[in-house]
């Protein structure tokens, strides 16, 4: 799971950057080539909003449909049979197909990178053990808006949900 690795979150001048987000580019890519050469799918959830959302009372407009800010990064694009889950949500389940594409695939286990780590990699990630996947988060290769809120994610979803964080 490459999760909101877009535009409008990696690039400086953009509304939601993230500190320090470059450094976890190399690190996802290094877990696209293992997954490739095991044939484990990737699935990509990408914010996608509408201009009038109402996540932008609380955030300023960010990956708007149809926007430049909305692509996902060149570095990382999708190759292939690599899957795109567009998002409105924190979570990548509410309101997507993603189960049933995990289903289909027969997923039981999801390996997370991404961001942001204590918004959309935690809500989707902590919904999927509710779901009953086994979740792993790749620690190198997630990132928050800040460090206090990262930590405190991670140790949320480790210390309550039993999520690996490996």
């Amino acid at each position: 799971m490459i999760v909101d690795l877009l535009n409008d979150f990696v690039n400086d001048d953009s509304p939601m950057a993230v500190p320090g987000i470059r450094e976890i580019i190399d690190p996802i890519k290094e877990q696209m080539e293992k997954a490739r050469k095991q044939s484990y799918p990737i699935i990509y959830l990408c914010d996608c909003h509408e201009k009038d959302d109402r996540e932008f009372r609380l955030f300023p407009p960010h990956a708007v449909k149809g926007s430049r800010g909305a692509n996902i990064i060149e570095e990382l694009r999708p190759e292939g049979t690599d899957i795109l889950v567009r998002k409105s949500s924190f979570s990548g389940f509410w309101g997507t197909l993603l189960e049933e594409i995990l289903k289909k695939l027969s997923v039981t286990w999801l390996m997370f990178t991404g961001t942001i780590t204590n918004i959309s990699v935690q809500y989707t990630a902590v919904e999927a053990v509710m779901r009953g996947y086994e979740v792993d988060i790749i620690e190198k290769a997630v990132r928050g808006l800040d460090e206090r809120d990262h930590r405190a994610a991670m140790d949320h979803m480790r210390n309550i949900f039993g999520i690996n964080i490996v």
